[in-house]
């Protein structure tokens, strides 16, 4: 694969804590000349030194703040002001509202707070934020996940090719909306139910959005993987895969747009 095509690359998918071998969510993106650090649950730091340096790290991107989406971002802190990393600006960061003074918070032990700013420039997500990082436009979309600020993220590059990344979220419109076209779309699995999708909910969603290939993330316990792919090929007409730790997931462009199916769950595959 061109080392500047557009790929992203799975740090961890686990939920709702960290399991042997694979780490809460995180991915890493690549394309236009830039690496972005997409979700920083717990154990994915150590998953991204396998790719690139924390120093390297062109800007970070947390969908929501549950700590198996965003965790990390403490450890990181310290790497990146009190290790063997010369800083010379702080990282970009893009987060929900409040994402600044939750890390403080944690990270403040005394009378003054802890200066998060001086690893992480902040900005905070709204719905419709845009921002251009190397060759790549990061655009964020509100979605619904049990009443608290969440995000999904659709990254396209100077090709045209797109990949969508629901974060956490219950299917809804906006999601489907941001996931339109893409060549890719990452969708979490985590259950049916407020706030999630269940694997069946991220095939029809997938369809709906008319995407080329959907790679289900974030499976809930109880559902084997090889299980959640066949439930979203229920629903979904096109390449379906699971997000296994250290699976890359290229961008292609394509020719046709799979739908959803028109079998009933009973009688398909």
């Amino acid at each position: 694969m061109d080392g500047d095509a557009l790929r992203i690359t799975v740090l961890g998918s686990a939920t709702p804590y960290p399991r042997p071998g694979n780490a809460c969510s995180g991915y890493l993106l690549g394309g236009g000349g830039v690496r972005v650090w997409v979700d920083a649950g717990s154990g994915v730091l150590g998953e991204l030194q396998r790719y690139v340096g924390l120093g390297e790290v062109d800007a970070v991107w947390i969908s929501h703040l549950h700590a198996d989406h965003c965790a990390d971002l403490l450890t990181a802190y310290y790497g990146l002001l009190y290790a063997d990393i010369r800083l010379d600006a702080p990282v970009p960061l893009y987060g929900p509202p409040g994402i600044a003074e939750r890390l403080a918070g944690f990270l403040t032990h005394g009378p003054r707070r802890s200066s998060v700013e001086d690893a992480f420039a902040v900005t905070e997500l709204y719905d419709g934020h845009e921002a251009r990082v190397g060759g790549l436009v990061l655009g964020s979309r509100a979605v619904e996940h049990g009443g608290m600020s969440a995000f999904g993220l659709r990254v396209e590059d100077g090709e045209g090719r797109r990949i969508a990344y629901s974060g956490d979220s219950e299917p809804c419109a906006a999601l489907t909306e941001l996931a339109e076209s893409c060549e890719l779309f990452v969708c979490e699995a985590d259950g049916e139910g407020a706030g999630h999708h269940s694997a069946e909910q991220a095939g029809r969603t997938a369809a709906d959005a008319g995407v080329g290939r959907l790679v289900v993330t974030h499976v809930g316990p109880g559902v084997e993987p090889e299980t959640a792919v066949d439930r979203a090929a229920r629903w979904f007409d096109g390449d379906v895969a699971y997000a296994s730790p250290g699976s890359v997931f290229g961008v292609r462009r394509r020719s046709r747009i799979p739908g959803r199916r028109t079998t009933s769950p009973a009688s398909s595959r």
